[in-house]
């Protein structure tokens, strides 16, 4: 199997998972505003910032993976069943990412669906490091993949940041919901291990 055809349907997941989420983000009617006759304003927007702000957060993150997954798969020679599974694994848990989201905005950042987000942020990013070395075993340990990932020190703090976020979560939810961002912003940081291999300087 070409790696264009699991490229592909990668992609339709992911634009099927955001459209799922940002579906989900409901229209709000007018308040005290169109009840006095001056129809619909800016305070109808404040019961559904939160869920504004968890659709955005995970927006982010969403994009995050959806660039890495790009640049890893630049990387491949060979599709085998093992990366096949191990992709689909990687997607079952971000296809969980719309429930979680909404769940935690429509309750306020609650203590509860704040732990639950960062659970599957956590399974996520296990997820993608185990389609990362299943990557690598195929293709050996003088791979493009393997030279560009290095150290991987993003890979390994990460997961560290989830835990403790879903530990602080129960008490201190808003504590959580930082390092959340934390996670986003190193992230965010541009990385080019892997384009520095494919095509060098």
């Amino acid at each position: 199997m070409g790696k264009g055809r699991l490229e592909a349907f990668s992609d339709g997941v992911l634009a099927i998972i955001i459209t799922i989420m940002v579906l989900e983000m409901k229209v709000p009617h007018a308040g005290a505003h169109g009840e006095g006759g001056h129809g619909p304003g800016l305070a109808d927007l404040l019961p559904i910032f939160p869920v504004f702000l968890s659709y955005l957060l995970s927006f982010i993150y969403l994009g995050i993976y959806w660039n890495n997954h790009h640049h890893m798969m630049h990387t491949v020679t060979r599709v085998t069943g093992g990366v096949l599974w191990a992709n689909l694994h990687l997607l079952f848990w971000l296809s969980l990412v719309p429930f979680v989201t909404g769940w935690m905005g429509e309750n306020d950042f609650a203590p509860v669906p704040t732990a639950v987000y960062g659970v599957v942020l956590l399974l996520s990013a296990l997820a993608y490091y185990v389609l990362q070395t299943v990557i690598i075993r195929s293709q050996g340990k003088d791979s493009l993949l393997a030279k560009a990932v290095g150290s991987d020190w993003k890979g390994r703090l990460s997961p560290l940041l989830y835990v403790a976020a879903i530990v602080a979560a129960p008490f201190l939810p808003w504590v959580a919901l930082a390092l959340y961002v934390l996670v986003a912003v190193v992230w965010l940081v541009p990385d080019r291990r892997i384009e520095r291999v494919i095509a060098p300087d």
